[in-house]
């Protein structure tokens, strides 16, 4: 006769990209019987609280990152690269396209050559100003609808989403995610695991002060006859087209560091309509531009959605480590791992990001911590 083996509860704080792909990751390895809790799910109507709603996204490689960072990165590709399968049912959430991107400095070139089909383009083919430009196959993410799916894909293995307002760190050690439901006797949880992004910075018994917000403006456009990527990035802007599978184009963007303001600013809508349109006439309607040379004019009736959003910067990056507390006066020691800090990277580092938080927890409860 042989002994089931009880499963332990992990709790997953945050429903962003990164929590719901960290809890896919536990959930599925069949060991743990995982619950979500959440303030804001993806489901919910966009708001300035959840920036996942808010991302692009496309997967690239950027000099700024560390080697830690690349490492998530390019794990993270090689699962989005499988979902982006042509006849998968997942293929639906991505569009693999030919990316090119344009620098004004040798020095922001990141490490794309690792890119599938990686080009340099001739010097003598570059626009004005533009130092390098290299071309690569990649994948955009259809954002909303992937969240969505991460969600489904994660309740169907068993996975529980409960929406929560956790206020401290404690309230889940001592009656995980028990403490917010009709528990008739919460208990603590066998681990609780920290991807509450910006949140982290206010979040009880955390309060990362390290945490910061780095605010982007994008205008999402009508547009399916954009079939490629666009990017020109100099030191002071970053400029960029991210089509969907949907047809629709993310527009960016802009990068303000301890910006809290949570609208959209008129000024900074404009500026960026103005410089994808230096950068891509294309945006234009094709019917247009076979009578005409296209105006900024052109674009403005494709406009749907001004949007923006509060990236989680952290000082020092991505935190990924573990600390055991007490729950309460039950002497129970619960390991934290904490899996926060990404900053503009969340959607193209999730799936390396939850290797490596599902490693620590595997180790501490293993006894290695």
């Amino acid at each position: 006769m042989t002994l089931e083996v009880q499963k332990k509860d992990v709790v997953v704080l945050g429903a962003g990209v990164v929590g719901l792909t960290t809890a896919v990751k536990i959930q599925e390895t069949g060991k743990y019987n995982v619950s979500i809790l959440a303030e804001v799910l993806p489901m919910d109507q966009k708001t300035i609280k959840y920036t996942s709603h808010w991302a692009g996204a496309h997967h690239v490689i950027s000099v700024t990152e560390d080697a830690r960072q690349q490492k998530m990165d390019l794990a993270t590709f090689k699962v989005m690269w499988e979902l982006s399968t042509p006849g998968t049912e997942t293929a639906q959430y991505f569009k693999r396209l030919t990316q090119t991107d344009y620098y004004s400095d040798l020095t922001l070139l990141g490490s794309l050559d690792r890119m599938p089909d990686y080009e340099i383009h001739d010097p003598a083919t570059l626009p004005l100003n533009i130092a390098v430009g290299v071309s690569f196959s990649t994948v955009t993410i259809d954002t909303p609808n992937y969240l969505l799916y991460l969600a489904r894909r994660f309740t169907e293995a068993g996975g529980v989403i409960i929406r929560a307002s956790v206020q401290h760190i404690n309230q889940v050690l001592e009656g995980g995610a028990g403490a917010f439901t009709n528990a008739s006797n919460p208990t603590p949880p066998g681990a609780i695991v920290v991807c509450t992004g910006l949140g982290t910075r206010f979040l009880g018994g955390v309060e990362d002060k390290n945490v910061f917000p780095i605010r982007g403006q994008t205008v999402l456009i009508r547009a399916p006859w954009i079939d490629f990527g666009r990017t020109v990035g100099d030191p002071d802007n970053w400029t960029y087209i991210i089509p969907r599978s949907t047809g629709d184009v993310i527009l960016g963007g802009s990068k303000d560091y301890d910006d809290w303001y949570p609208r959209p600013r008129a000024k900074t809508t404009r500026d960026i309509l103005e410089r994808t349109f230096k950068m891509c006439p294309e945006l234009a309607p094709p019917e247009i531009r076979a009578e005409r040379e296209p105006t900024i004019e052109d674009v403005l009736p494709l406009v749907t959605e001004e949007g923006c959003g509060l990236r989680p910067g952290r000082i020092g990056g991505v935190r990924s480590d573990v600390e055991w507390r007490v729950a309460g006066d039950t002497n129970v020691s619960v390991p934290i791992v904490f899996n926060y800090g990404h900053g503009g990277y969340g959607f193209q580092s999730s799936w390396g990001s939850a290797e490596v938080a599902y490693a620590l927890l595997e180790d501490a409860l293993e006894g290695k911590f």
